[in-house]
């Protein structure tokens, strides 16, 4: 009770109360600015402490150095998962890729289509083609999603025609269309390799490790496969019933 009457006391009356604390404040901040040379400074405080301001450090610059690197958001030209060394030789060299393995496939489809036939019928080489097709189709694709994955855009070109007919009146038409494909799987293998050489100049180690890993091995093992079949085709000849047996092969193979 008697603190409360106390403050009702001071507040009946008009004498000012001397804020102890800021007249403390207010004496040691005159003395500090007097210390400095400096005036009385209504808005200087002694008892403010601003953090320093240091230097950006390296780490910190070559972040705001990286930064203007990649796009802001709504742009929507450029990805934001695109790194430095994806050059757009990279990309580039990816999408030819994409356009070679597409071409590779469309052949092995229409070697399919000439083996399938009720007048040529065999359909152990037809069964090959038409796996070989869906695999260079899927090594198209695999690329397409690579190409995403980095950031770049897919842009996918003009597919050559293939030729409808196979038969060779030396060869025949199995040994020719499988020194056909011999040659394919070499032609995929070199451009591959060209490929390797554009990540390797861009210091992409990634694209460089995907190119090995994901591709260049099985390509090897595909041009080791198709020669010995070539090798098995030139020493049968081109008589139908040693052809038969080599179809034969092939459709209880895998």
């Amino acid at each position: 009770m008697r603190r409360v009457s106390i403050l009702c006391a001071l507040a009946d009356s008009r004498l000012p109360i001397a804020p102890r604390v800021d007249a403390t404040r207010n004496e040691k901040n005159t003395r500090v600015a007097g210390f400095l040379g400096r005036g009385p400074d209504p808005n200087f405080n002694a008892f403010r402490r601003d953090p320093p301001r240091p230097a950006l450090s390296r780490i910190r610059q070559a972040i705001i150095e990286t930064t203007k690197q990649y796009p802001v958001a709504g742009d929507r030209l450029k990805s934001f998962a695109r790194t430095s060394h994806f050059t757009r030789e990279c990309e580039i060299a990816l999408n030819e890729q994409i356009n070679i393995e597409y071409n590779v496939s469309n052949i092995y489809h229409a070697m399919y289509a000439y083996f399938a036939r009720d007048n040529i019928y065999l359909p152990g080489i037809a069964k090959h083609f038409l796996s070989e097709s869906h695999e260079e189709r899927g090594h198209a694709e695999l690329l397409m999603d690579y190409q995403i994955t980095r950031g770049g855009q897919v842009e996918l070109q003009a597919i050559t025609p293939p030729q409808v007919e196979y038969d060779h009146p030396e060869k025949g038409d199995a040994l020719y269309a499988f020194e056909l494909s011999l040659s394919l799987e070499k032609l995929n293998n070199d451009r591959l390799v060209a490929l390797h050489r554009v990540a390797e100049k861009a210091e992409d180690a990634a694209l460089q490790d995907f190119i090995e890993g994901a591709l260049l091995e099985d390509q090897v093992k595909s041009i080791q496969e198709v020669a010995e079949y070539v090798a098995q085709l030139k020493r049968m000849g081109s008589a139908g019933e040693a052809v038969w047996h080599f179809d034969q092969m092939m459709l209880n193979a895998k």
